[in-house]
């Protein structure tokens, strides 16, 4: 049997909004990074490396916007979760948050806490919208809205695949094409042969994350309307 539960119980309609204004926000501070630091080719430029440049500041902003959406979701909608399931997703959620809120205080510079930002924030995010579009996928009246909360949260182990494949074609290519660089060494082109798509799949994992929680928070004022 369905579990139903009511979308009055939201806790805070308020909070629902922040997750979308904050999640908007970090895409937008994602975009204006492409035309004020140019010199990141964002083909192959991880978003990281935009810490180096001149605005690295807004970079950190997008981090704490992304963040703050994560943990706004996250308090917006914990009272609708129920099973165990959904609330490990929840807990993974929250977790992510702080991923997201790390990798503003360390940036690429600050290796290995960077990494395990990084890491905490990808792989936790894509867990947690599994668990919780699962479980609201089988409740009323959630449900109604199935397609689109399984789409979103596939997205995001989807989006995982593709930067990992993007980053093995990259260094296959480059193994490849024979090239010899310093390490130490500010690479600004890539050696001839060399694909690198790398920069376009950590950037779509950013705008599909964000994208499922501007979905979620939609559909809890959506539903919410809908009953008042």
């Amino acid at each position: 049997m369905e579990n139903t539960i009511h979308p009055t119980k939201v806790i805070s309609i308020p909070v629902a909004y922040l997750s979308i204004v904050m999640a908007a926000a970090t895409v937008l501070l994602l975009a204006s990074l492409h035309f004020l630091s140019p010199e990141f080719n964002p083909s192959w430029r991880m978003v990281s490396e935009y810490a180096n440049g001149r605005y690295g500041w807004i970079l950190s902003l997008m981090f704490i916007s992304w963040a703050i959406s994560s943990w706004a979701l996250a308090f917006a909608i914990y009272a609708q979760l129920r099973t165990m399931a959904a609330k490990i997703g929840l807990i993974l959620l929250i977790t992510a948050g702080i991923g997201e809120a790390l990798a503003a205080v360390f940036d690429i510079n600050h290796e290995p806490f960077h990494d395990i930002a990084g890491y905490i924030s990808i792989f936790g995010f894509a867990i947690a919208a599994m668990l919780i579009s699962t479980y609201l996928s089988h409740t009323q009246p959630w449900s109604a809205h199935k397609k689109a909360l399984l789409w979103s949260a596939n997205l995001t182990w989807i989006s995982i695949v593709v930067l990992v494949v993007a980053f093995a074609v990259m260094i296959g290519t480059f193994m490849q094409s024979g090239a010899k660089v310093d390490p130490q060494a500010q690479i600004s082109v890539l050696p001839a042969g060399v694909i690198g798509l790398v920069g376009w799949a950590n950037r779509l994992l950013i705008v599909v994350y964000c994208l499922w929680v501007l979905m979620i928070a939609n559909l809890m004022l959506k539903l919410r309307e809908n009953v008042s």
